[in-house]
């Protein structure tokens, strides 16, 4: 079945334009109260991020799952993976996210979370879809659904946290700078921080509804790259306006992404030895030699958390993720979270008494050249003998020492022209030469 609606993390779009509007909300609310909670008699949970659009999606939700017959729990700003947790802990049928993760403000979407806090499988979202098809009726006035706020919900969450920090360790004498990217954890990670005893400053915990994601958070570390050298900090930590996402600053304030994080936890002694990791097509290649010469095995997932999730299921293993920070770790929890991540390398640092310069340095990242060419409505890239054979050059020019990826964009009519290698010159040459190939045939 063609989905209408879910793309690879839920629905997402503009505020204002279909489906990312009140009247869609208000009927998604009742189709998912019909298929999660099986309509009377249900419990689900609403969470959101800080964005201002929040307010009126989530009354709109809350009064499609009421019409359902479905009981709902508010909990108000909070990150997305507390909602995963909260949901699996409160015993509730399913958990909903407001949320546009990274996106700007004018940006919203909705994430469904399991009773046992995991993202949805496709067949449920199909049948969510089917019900949107189906005219809205609403249960008997008697068994129409109520709301109810949770208020201890970042209390909770906080102490969950807490319990995946080593217990044998502390904070107490590290300095942290947290970015909260004026999101949804602005008001849970400097808790969980000071806690477990650091001395956090905290940045991008003001949000007004508009500031979210803007110029700060994981996906603009410079302000935070700043701070960490200016406060003398030993660490910074960003996280996106979900939290689910972390990028992390050295103490020299120099940026250590997703794939550099991934090796840093993966590299930790372990009994037994942590067998596997799982990454994406762009996960940079030297994470993937560096985790070999450890003896971890390497495999990579189609870009999205969910494909990474399924690749962990299917090999058994718990570790995996993105570059660009959202990284799963399976032993402490059951979907990205960017407070539970960082606690992990934090752990690393504490344990090891090493700085996160000192832990990473047994990684090198591989250049990196990424051209988008935009592609013609008819055009079909895998037809193309041209294409095919420049691609085929270029990986034996390469040999082992680097990697060719052409991979369509999901959302536009481009496609990423990847190359990926030991020697830069070597790299960009080989890209430009690449997206021209693609340039003529689509011209052509």
């Amino acid at each position: 079945m063609s989905r209408k609606y879910f793309g690879t993390d839920g629905i997402r779009g503009k505020v204002g334009h279909y489906p990312i509007t009140p009247d869609f909300m208000l009927k998604l609310g009742w189709a998912a109260g019909r298929v999660l909670a099986h309509g009377n008699g249900g419990k689900v949970l609403i969470g959101k991020d800080t964005r201002i659009s929040g307010y009126m999606f989530e009354s709109a939700l809350e009064a499609g799952l009421a019409a359902a017959g479905v009981d709902i729990l508010l909990l108000g700003p909070m990150p997305t993976p507390a909602v995963a947790y909260l949901t699996r802990t409160l015993h509730a049928d399913a958990g909903i996210v407001i949320s546009a993760s990274h996106n700007p403000y004018g940006d919203n979407g909705i994430k469904f979370f399991s009773a046992d806090g995991s993202k949805l499988p496709d067949e449920v979202e199909e049948a969510i879809e089917a019900e949107l098809d189906k005219p809205m009726a609403l249960v008997p006035s008697a068994q129409l659904g109520k709301a109810r706020r949770v208020v201890d919900a970042g209390g909770r969450y906080i102490e969950f946290c807490k319990s995946r920090f080593p217990k044998s360790l502390d904070l107490k004498g590290v300095k942290i700078v947290v970015d909260c990217a004026n999101g949804a954890t602005y008001h849970v990670a400097p808790s969980v921080l000071r806690e477990l005893g650091a001395t956090v400053h905290v940045i991008g915990a003001e949000p007004d509804g508009l500031n979210i994601n803007v110029d700060c958070g994981s996906t603009h570390p410079q302000r935070l790259q700043h701070e960490v050298v200016a406060q003398g900090a030993d660490v910074g930590i960003a996280l996106d306006g979900d939290g689910d996402r972390l990028i992390m600053v050295d103490h020299a304030g120099e940026v250590v992404d997703g794939d550099e994080l991934l090796y840093v936890i993966a590299s930790q002694p372990r009994e037994p030895r942590l067998p596997g990791v799982v990454g994406t097509l762009m996960s940079n290649l030297g994470m993937e030699h560096a985790l070999r010469r450890l003896g971890i095995d390497f495999v990579r997932a189609g870009v999205g958390d969910r494909y990474v999730l399924e690749q962990l299921r299917q090999n058994g293993w718990s570790l995996g993720g993105e570059s660009s920070g959202h990284i799963i770790c399976l032993c402490c929890t059951t979907t990205g979270d960017g407070i539970i991540s960082a606690l992990q390398v934090l752990g690393a640092m504490v344990g090891q008494g090493k700085s996160l310069g000192e832990l990473k340095s047994g990684m090198t990242k591989y250049p990196q050249s990424l051209i988008n060419v935009r592609l013609g409505a008819s055009f079909d890239l895998n037809a193309s003998a041209v294409v095919r054979q420049a691609v085929t050059a270029a990986e034996q020019e390469l040999a082992d020492s680097g990697r060719v990826l052409l991979r369509p964009s999901g959302t536009e009519p481009l496609v990423r022209v990847m190359v990926e290698g030991e020697d830069a010159a070597q790299v960009e040459r080989l890209a430009r030469e690449l997206a021209a190939v693609v340039e003529q045939a689509v011209a052509g």
